[in-house]
C-alpha cells in the first residue's frame, strides 16, 4: 500500500496550491483520508480529513481557506487558498484503510509528504 502526494511547491503569500494524494496497492476499502502538516520543530497537526462518503472535517488552522475533496475512491485533494507564511510545512497524506486479504481492521498509512513553502 502506498500513499503518494503531489502538488507542493513555492508560492507567494496570498496564493493558492492544490495538493493531491493517491492511495494504491492491495486495498480492500478506505475508511477515511486526510491531510496533516508538520513544520520544523513542531508537532504534526491535522489540516483536514474526509470520510469515504465525502464528509469533511477541518481544523481551525485552515478553516475557510481550504477545501478537501475525494475523487473516485482513492484520490484526495486539498485546495488551499490565501496561503500565509505560517502555512509553510511538509504536508502529509493519511488514510485509515483495510488491506485486502487481511483482517477487516483499519490500519493507518502515511505518505512521505510534500513540501509547501509560502514566501512573504
Amino acid at each position: 500500500v502506498q500513499l503518494v502526494e503531489s502538488g507542493g511547491g513555492l508560492v507567494q503569500a496570498g496564493g493558492s496550491l492544490r495538493l493531491s494524494c493517491t492511495a494504491s496497492g492491495n486495498i480492500f476499502s478506505i475508511h477515511n483520508m486526510g491531510w496533516y502538516r508538520q513544520a520544523p520543530g513542531k508537532q504534526r497537526e491535522m489540516v483536514a480529513t474526509i470520510t469515504s462518503s465525502g464528509f469533511p472535517t477541518y481544523a481551525d488552522i485552515m478553516k475557510g481557506r481550504s477545501t478537501i475533496t475525494l475523487s473516485n475512491w482513492n484520490t484526495m485533494y486539498l485546495e488551499m487558498n490565501n496561503l500565509k507564511p505560517e502555512d509553510s510545512s511538509v504536508y502529509y497524506c493519511y488514510s485509515k484503510l483495510v488491506v485486502g486479504g487481511g483482517k477487516n481492521v483499519g490500519v493507518d498509512y502515511w505518505g512521505k509528504g510534500t513540501l509547501v513553502t509560502v514566501s512573504s
